[in-house]
C-alpha cells in the first residue's frame, strides 16, 4: 500500500516543477558543453604545440643535412 501511495505522489508534477527540472537539465547541457569546448581547446593548443615542435625537428634535420652534404662535397 505504501508503494501505490509514493507512485501516486511522484506522479503529481505540476508546471512549476516541470520548469525547475527542465531548467536544471539545461543548465547541465550548458554546463556539458563548456566542458567539451575547453577540452577540445585544451586539445587544439596540444596539437598546435606538438606541430611547432616538429617543425623545430625538421629545421634542426634540414640543417644536419645540409652540414653532412657540404662536408661531403669539400
Amino acid at each position: 500500500m505504501k508503494k501505490e501511495n509514493k507512485i501516486t505522489r511522484q506522479s503529481h508534477l505540476t508546471q512549476k516543477d516541470l520548469e525547475l527540472i527542465e531548467r536544471i537539465v539545461y543548465k547541465s547541457a550548458d554546463d556539458v558543453a563548456v566542458s567539451i569546448a575547453r577540452s577540445f581547446e585544451r586539445l587544439e593548443e596540444r596539437i598546435d604545440a606538438m606541430e611547432s615542435r616538429l617543425y623545430s625537428r625538421l629545421g634542426e634535420l634540414e640543417d644536419t643535412l645540409d652540414i653532412i652534404r657540404d662536408n661531403k662535397t669539400t
